[in-house]
């Protein structure tokens, strides 16, 4: 009999790139559910070493961190972003971008690797990913898409380079109906989310001069490795960032987990069954979050990830659903990514068969997450529109942790250290 799956993780990229003046399509993934049958150079999978695999993963979590900041500067409200995900979809961009506008590009994401090495080693640690889940006979997918508008020619070179990094082709729809290209584009996302992001793109997002769409879709789920009794959640407060105080169903749990402490916060690794993938919770001192968010940098982040040790903890967790969304062009922008968005300065002349300008027009993401005693739901869609050794003992008595005030939280794999996932929770209620 299978194993009980309870946790689920889903991310969608979506870029859609639109020429300045007149009129493109791809994908990537596995089984993706498109509407037609791609066009695509079939490449091999280009070869990736270990050290490539390394530098990948420390980008997107570097980019991670950062937009996690420029997303959540000011926010007092709940926050989650994917870095995989955007990452991998500004790599599947990169191939296509030349002079400022991809040394930019290549800035923001933390690798001095050229864009097509970049998405090659982002390529396969994304695939090297999914394999290990699967694996583990957990359910973890991946897609990548590309849709271009019907009869729009791209470069052969940037159709090898898809094929390679990341095995895919490109899609054809019909931009000129910009209404219809966008629901089935938003309804090929929600397919490859099971139906956990919906409307990705709202209406009057894309309009006849929308060239190319990409996406990433990401969806894991699996169970906690060890799940919390029911019986043991109860209603205890939770600290706001205002002051006050509300009811929240907190969960409860003393097991052996990855803990780590210093001065002002604590970090737990709650791990999923096989252990090949985790959640950390980051929990700051009292009265310290907003500092303590506005410092976190990726050095440390992972300084305090890799302190973990095995430890016997007495965890208090709230359980917590939100949905957020945000449009991302200002983030990126304030880290330094503003030649793409700049109709005449964007350079993306690696991309159309036939000379046009284009530049990006829009990146959105939205997100959901629920977490509770048997585990974690969550999902979030990102979009772009470009315009034409050996452990110590565990202590005898329990390490205690009440996640009753503001924290930070992640989604890793633990083998590559890969961030799927960062955010913070300040209301478990939503």
């Amino acid at each position: 009999m299978p194993r009980k799956q309870i946790a689920a993780i889903a991310a969608v990229s979506l870029a859609a790139l639109t020429a300045c003046a007149s009129s493109g399509s791809s994908t990537r993934g596995h089984g993706s559910p498109v509407r037609t049958g791609p066009v695509r150079v079939d490449d091999a999978r280009s070869s990736v070493g270990p050290a490539e695999l390394s530098s990948a993963s420390a980008s997107v979590n570097a980019f991670g961190v950062d937009i996690f900041h420029s997303v959540s500067d000011g926010s007092e409200g709940n926050v989650m972003v994917s870095p995989t995900s955007l990452a991998t979809v500004l790599a599947m961009l990169m191939p296509g971008a030349k002079g400022q506008t991809e040394a930019q590009m290549a800035k923001v994401l933390h690798t001095t690797m050229p864009a097509g090495q970049f998405a090659d080693a982002l390529g396969a640690l994304d695939s090297a990913t999914v394999q290990r889940e699967l694996a583990d006979k957990a359910d973890l997918q991946q897609y990548d898409t590309v849709w271009t508008q019907k009869g729009y020619g791209l470069q052969q070179s940037y159709l090898q380079a898809l094929s390679a990094a990341f095995d895919t082709g490109v899609h054809e729809t019909d931009f000129t109906n910009p209404d219809a290209a966008r629901q089935t584009i938003n309804k090929n996302v929600e397919d490859q989310t099971n139906g956990l992001i919906k409307d990705l793109f709202g209406p009057g997002s894309m309009t006849a001069d929308t060239r190319l769409a990409l996406t990433d879709a990401l969806y894991f789920k699996a169970a906690w490795a060890g799940s919390f009794d029911k019986n043991e959640t109860a209603d205890k407060p939770f600290h706001l960032l205002d002051g006050s105080t509300a009811n929240v169903s907190m969960m409860s749990n003393e097991s052996s987990l990855g803990y780590a402490s210093g001065s002002g916060w604590q970090y737990a690794e709650l791990p999923y069954q096989q252990d090949h993938m985790a959640m950390g919770i980051l929990l700051p001192s009292t009265e310290s979050f907003d500092a303590f968010r506005k410092t976190l940098t990726a050095d440390n982040l992972s300084a305090m990830i890799n302190a973990a040790s095995p430890a016997t903890v007495a965890l208090e967790l709230p359980k917590f659903t939100f949905d957020t969304g945000a449009q991302l062009v200002p983030a990126l922008q304030k880290l330094g990514m503003t030649s793409v968005f700049d109709p005449s300065s964007a350079d993306l002349s690696g991309l159309p068969a036939q000379a046009e300008p284009l530049h990006v027009g829009a990146v959105v993401q939205k997100t959901h997450i629920a977490v509770d005693e048997q585990g974690t739901t969550a999902a979030a869609a990102s979009g772009v529109t470009v315009v034409a050794g050996a452990a110590p003992e565990p202590p005898h008595q329990p390490t205690e942790m009440h996640v009753d005030r503001p924290f930070l939280v992640l989604i890793r794999d633990t083998v590559t250290g890969q961030i799927l996932f960062l955010g913070q929770v300040t209301d478990p209620r939503g």
